[in-house]
């Protein structure tokens, strides 16, 4: 396992995913709301998905020149979104939120990881 990511470009994607994604959540655009609501989030705590999403952007781009932040932040983000599945799952919402929303993000996250880290 490399302590930088080798390549960078990965993580920079990701990182940019995140931060449009932090956006998207500051006020939910109508499709980020729904999903939160079919998933039964309590409205009261959505504030909570921007401050995630831009740490985990800080958290990549910082790992660039941080041995360890950007893999470490990208193993959050594959617990992130195995969580977010798995609300999917219990809530037996299984239409694009879970297939193209989480399950897509999950396997850009596992990616990033096994491309830029491991490989």
């Amino acid at each position: 396992m490399s302590v930088l990511p080798d390549p960078i470009w990965p993580v920079v994607v990701l990182a940019l995913i995140q931060l449009v994604d932090g956006v998207l959540s500051w006020k939910p655009v109508p499709f980020v709301a729904k999903c939160f609501d079919d998933v039964g989030f309590p409205r009261e705590w959505w504030w909570i998905f921007s401050p995630i999403k831009f740490a985990a952007a800080g958290g990549l781009i910082a790992g660039i020149w941080i041995p360890y932040l950007a893999a470490v932040t990208c193993g959050a983000l594959v617990l992130y979104f195995l969580v977010a599945i798995g609300m999917h799952v219990a809530a037996r919402d299984f239409g694009r939120n879970l297939f193209l929303n989480a399950t897509g993000m999950l396997v850009i996250c596992v990616a990033t990881g096994l491309w830029s880290f491991v490989l």
